[in-house]
């Protein structure tokens, strides 16, 4: 850039030293001919693009030049001012990729993240105060921006978000669901199972079997259910279950009087007790539907066997592959040997390590003897 003002200069130069040398009269009509070159120039182009070298040969003679003069030339008095604070501004401009604060890093941006979706109801100063308490310092109008640039609302925005899915984890601890099982015997005789499922550890409860249900016996089922479950009969507070004419109004009473509320589901909408009913397809889809049922005796003796093993030995997607009755705290370590364990006969299975055997030649000893 700087080349290229000395080469304008230089080229310039040799036209002002002849200037020297002629008369005034000369000078005169020869400004009067520029002047008149410009003026059919301007008629016939539009606005003139300067570089920044003519830029500064135009600023450098309209110094010397009378008022009067500078109001009909190119460059007027606001376009050198204009140019003036450009030169300003870039004089104090940052360095490239230095301008502003340093940017977050990318751990803290997802912590933020994440902290904002995990708790719809914590504001910007909340969420800055929990990485404050990890050893992180970031302003609220910084958290501001971050969840703006991933199209997270405010806290009372982002709470009203919350989803079915969400809804119904927070409240599952609380939740009961029930229905009927029905299954045809060998000899074409239906028999009705009433089960109830725990939402929350999906554990099942095999209440009762019968060929001829009614309300008195399904009001006694819901009695040996509260004692069933015992002291934990009242962590739950709702049991979902369906429109049957079954359900009487003493059922709803025995478990009103535990504090725990009877809510119908909508009629034709098996859906909104999809617990019960995905354990229903899961019993006939590993058990029922593979088995010739003969009698109450027989399907008793079979449920039996397959809630033990829903309850203990299987995995649910719904638990991270976890068994309801299995410790969340315990990991298990892996097992070079296992062993299988045949339920229903070798309609399903059940795989557990096998303990390790002391070597040949010595014995365990007894912890008192220790």
């Amino acid at each position: 850039m700087g080349l290229r003002l000395l080469y304008l200069i230089f080229c310039r130069l040799p036209g002002w030293l002849t200037l020297l040398g002629r008369s005034s009269a000369e000078n005169k009509a020869e400004i009067l001919a520029l002047r008149h070159e410009v003026a059919v120039l301007r008629r016939q182009a539009g606005r003139p693009r300067m570089s920044w070298a003519d830029r500064a040969v135009l600023s450098a003679l309209a110094r010397h030049m009378p008022s009067a003069l500078r109001r009909h030339r190119l460059v007027t008095p606001g376009t050198l001012l204009g140019w003036h604070r450009r030169l300003v501004r870039w004089k104090w401009r940052q360095p490239p990729g230095r301008s502003g604060r340093p940017p977050l890093p990318e751990q803290i941006v997802a912590l933020i993240r994440r902290l904002a979706t995990e708790n719809p109801t914590w504001g910007y100063v909340r969420i800055q105060g929990e990485p404050r308490r990890l050893g992180h310092r970031v302003a609220a109008a910084t958290i501001r921006r971050i969840l703006r640039r991933f199209g997270l609302p405010p806290a009372p925005q982002r709470a009203s978000r919350q989803t079915w899915r969400t809804f119904i984890r927070t409240q599952a601890h609380t939740l009961l669901a029930c229905d009927f099982l029905h299954v045809d015997t060998v000899f074409l005789k239906r028999l009705y199972v009433f089960f109830v499922m725990e939402i929350k550890t999906r554990r099942v409860h095999i209440l009762g079997l019968t060929a001829h249900p009614t309300g008195a016996w399904v009001a006694q089922l819901a009695r040996n259910l509260l004692m069933d479950l015992g002291d934990r009969a009242g962590c739950f507070r709702f049991l979902i279950r369906d429109r049957d004419a079954k359900f009487t109004t003493a059922f709803d009473g025995v478990l009103a009087g535990n504090d725990i509320t009877v809510v119908p589901t909508p009629p034709q909408s098996p859906r909104s007790n999809a617990f019960a009913e995905r354990w229903i397809r899961t019993a006939r889809a590993e058990c029922t539907d593979r088995l010739l049922i003969t009698g109450e005796r027989h399907l008793r003796t079979v449920l039996t066997e397959h809630v033990e093993h829903y309850n203990a030995g299987r995995a649910h997607r719904g638990l991270d592959l976890r068994a309801p009755d299995d410790d969340p705290n315990v990991i298990l370590l892996p097992m070079a040997a296992v062993r299988r364990h045949r339920v229903l006969g070798g309609l399903l299975n059940e795989y557990h390590p096998t303990p390790i055997r002391p070597p040949h030649g010595l014995r365990e000893t007894p912890s008192s003897a220790a």
